[in-house]
């Protein structure tokens, strides 16, 4: 007689429409982060006439792109401190530079407080729904032979 198995609270239970949501929002204002460091630095504002290297600046947020679209709950709590440093190069670019380049840096600002806000509820949301369905149905005892 085999073991029976049981899948994980989070498999029995339909996930609520509001984390999809969170999901969509992290996913997209990160990607709009990708697209507005590619396009600033290389054509929109760059530093020196055609491009800089400072469109490097966009690798680091491509890591945490894979785990998004994996849906890991570790990417979404790194990622939450990681935004940061690129939310500050925001604020002084906002404050140092000239336009154009001083509203793309205010969008920047927008797209990192998005990404933050979508990164911290989607944690929540999850652990608030795995816990709900843990009470909800919790495990079946072991079968023992």
């Amino acid at each position: 007689m085999t073991p029976s198995v049981t899948p994980a609270p989070e498999a029995r239970t339909p996930t609520p429409r509001h984390v999809h949501l969170t999901r969509l929002m992290a996913v997209a204002s990160l990607m709009g982060l990708i697209v507005l460091g590619l396009a600033w630095e290389l054509w929109l504002a760059p530093v020196r006439p055609g491009g800089t290297l400072l469109a490097l600046k966009v690798l680091p947020l491509c890591i945490p792109l894979t785990g998004l679209l994996k849906n890991r709950m570790y990417t979404y709590r790194w990622l939450s401190l990681l935004i940061w440093l690129y939310f500050t190069e925001g604020v002084v670019r906002a404050s140092g530079d000239r336009a154009p380049s001083n509203y793309l840096a205010m969008l920047e600002v927008l797209l990192c407080v998005v990404l933050f806000v979508a990164c911290a509820l989607h944690v929540r949301l999850r652990l608030q729904h795995a816990k709900l369905a843990a009470q909800l149905d919790p495990p079946a005892a072991p079968v023992h032979p």
